[in-house]
């Protein structure tokens, strides 16, 4: 087998070619050698699973592992692992395998059930309602990315947790250190380090006094009731939480305004019929795939996939981008389509570590999109898109600022 991709190690994941394109490496190693090796920053290779059927079987078979602790696990940040090799940490949802997985999914997936969801609907349309009308009292252009991109989810995510939105700054801005594939290594694990003394400090509160109106809340009752609590497992996922429910989100509204504002064919589908939006809000997470690598993970025994045998101990990379611009599985995949049905599609994951949050990010995009395209009209791209600042640097595509008029 020929090995692909002559690059320096710090370029892989690669930057996009334009907006709206994956960069034309993916497409050659999924039609030439499908599974592939690639350089990683830290010197070290791992295996690049590039079309979409190999990636969802990555993501759910159980030989592959989703363990980060080990100290084998690929690495794709030029700045390191998030935490020193030899610190001992609480394993998030996203780091542990069967058995130790389910119960720990189980334990918090009643919150994030379409019905608990939809309950949440009135106050996520409020919010976005709030935002926009901000948006018309200001002057123009505005940045829809500070009017609104963020603040939706930050607003959501931190009333659902109990967060105080007063501090959304803070966390937002350690987030954005910790995304950044360029930080140092010592940059990264500081801001993870702040965010969790942050965590750990506000759920102490809520031990003294846990309520049923906030997530963190129930979550230390129902542990307490059940004789399962522990204080570093709650900040391990409220971690996760927080962090995952507010910058994927954010990221994907200004990414999603400006796909629409630039295909306007395709922005009258749903403005003429607000059914349709769903549809769109999946073809959107489809064409973006804002997080190139949907999944890394760590062989645990040899496994034959795609004609390749991976051994024991070899890092997986599942390259989502590639996998959701496959033609075997999307007719026409570099078009966008907002009535293509793109329900298969790995921006969400695949398997049994599938995102927790997803209905709640497709139902803040839903209402953003019908909100926004409603109320404004009028609403236009201040600058041309080639100068708009794309986040080409960050583990989650998107945009620094949108600045839009009306």
């Amino acid at each position: 087998m020929t090995e692909v991709l002559p690059m320096r190690p710090e370029q892989f994941p690669l930057n996009r070619e334009c907006p709206f394109s994956p960069p034309k490496e993916y497409r050659e190693i999924r039609e030439e050698d499908p599974i592939a090796r690639i350089h990683l920053p830290d010197g070290k290779w791992a295996w690049a699973v590039t079309r979409h059927e190999d990636v969802r079987t990555v993501l759910s078979d159980p030989r592959f592992s989703a363990d980060r602790t080990h100290p084998d696990f690929p690495v794709l940040a030029s700045g390191g692992r998030l935490r020193p090799p030899e610190e001992k940490v609480e394993k998030s949802l996203i780091s542990m395998d069967a058995p130790e997985h389910g119960p720990a999914r189980r334990a918090v997936l009643g919150e994030f059930t379409v019905r608990r969801m939809e309950a949440l609907r009135p106050r996520i349309q409020e919010i976005v309602d709030e935002r926009i009308d901000a948006v018309l009292a200001g002057p123009q252009p505005a940045d829809l990315v500070r009017e609104l991109s963020l603040p939706v989810p930050s607003l959501v995510i931190c009333e659902l947790l109990g967060v105080p939105y007063s501090d959304h700054e803070f966390f937002q801005e350690h987030t954005a250190t910790m995304v950044d594939r360029m930080s140092s290594g010592q940059a990264r694990q500081e801001a993870v380090r702040a965010i969790e003394d942050y965590l750990s400090d506000l759920i102490k509160l809520k031990e003294d006094a846990p309520g049923e109106d906030d997530l963190l809340g129930r979550q230390i009752l129902k542990g307490r009731e059940e004789g399962t609590y522990r204080h570093e497992a709650l900040v391990a996922m409220a971690f996760l939480l927080l962090v995952a429910g507010h910058e994927t989100t954010a990221n994907m509204i200004s990414l999603g305004t400006v796909a629409l504002l630039e295909n306007p064919d395709q922005l009258a589908l749903v403005r003429d019929d607000p059914a349709k939006t769903l549809p769109a809000v999946e073809e959107l997470l489809r064409y973006f795939t804002i997080v190139d690598v949907v999944t890394a993970r760590l062989a645990t025994e040899d496994v034959e996939l795609g004609g390749v045998t991976i051994h024991a101990g070899d890092g997986v990379i599942g390259v989502g981008f590639s996998a959701n611009r496959d033609p075997e599985a999307f007719e026409n995949p570099d078009s966008l389509d907002l009535e293509r049905g793109a329900r298969h599609h790995v921006a969400f994951g695949f398997g049994p570590h599938q995102c927790l949050g997803q209905n709640l990010a497709r139902m803040e995009l839903q209402i953003v999109i019908d909100t926004l395209f409603r109320r404004l009209p009028g609403l236009a791209l201040a600058e041309p898109l080639e100068k708009l600042p794309f986040k080409d640097e960050a583990a989650i595509y998107g945009l620094y600022a949108l600045p839009v008029t009306w």
